[in-house]
């Protein structure tokens, strides 16, 4: 597959390479939509340039081709709710603002690196929106969704996927947010 996006790097199609995918990807890529599974391209990274400036560095990847997905927690009282917000590189989320008044929450924050990586399945610095748990929502800015094609983690930290950014409305608990990357 050719997708500009990734620079150097060549991608398959990513239901063909499951060696790349954490276990949650893997499982959620073969229950989606076989059409919208088959525009998923994986890509094989050194695990060492998985952080996004070291990945485009490396990669001839363009910065703004690349969205991040960070785990936010809310929470009122006793009470944590999760989302994950999926933003281009170039930008940060709304977390004290559009985020947490989503969450319903008195206070949101990126959730601690052990968190994140404990709930979602993943490692860090390769987690995803695809694969997430099924009650969080996934929140998309809709400059991600405007974009011809966007990179994003794979669960794993030694491979990357490539999906073409009008894809990722449609994920699991997607819902665009105007906005949200600031």
């Amino acid at each position: 597959m050719i997708w500009p996006v990734l620079g150097s790097l060549s991608a398959v199609p990513a239901l063909d390479r499951p060696d790349l995918l954490s276990d949650p990807v893997a499982l959620a890529l073969t229950a989606m939509d076989p059409a919208d599974a088959a525009l998923i391209g994986v890509a094989e990274i050194d695990p060492t340039l998985a952080d996004t400036a070291e990945f485009c560095a490396a990669y001839g990847s363009p910065l703004d081709g690349s969205a991040n997905c960070v785990v936010v927690a809310g929470r009122r009282g006793e009470t944590v709710r999760y989302a994950a917000c999926l933003v281009l590189a170039t930008t940060r989320a709304d977390v004290n603002g559009l985020v947490r008044r989503r969450l319903d929450a008195r206070k949101a924050s990126f959730a601690p690196m052990d968190e994140a990586v404990s709930i979602t399945g993943m490692e860090y610095g390769g987690i995803t929106p695809i694969g997430l748990p099924a009650d969080w929502p996934v929140l998309v800015d809709a400059a991600v969704v405007a974009a011809p094609a966007v990179v994003v983690g794979s669960g794993v930290r030694h491979s990357k996927l490539a999906l073409p950014g009008e894809l990722a409305a449609r994920l699991a608990g997607a819902e665009v947010v105007e906005g949200l990357g600031r």
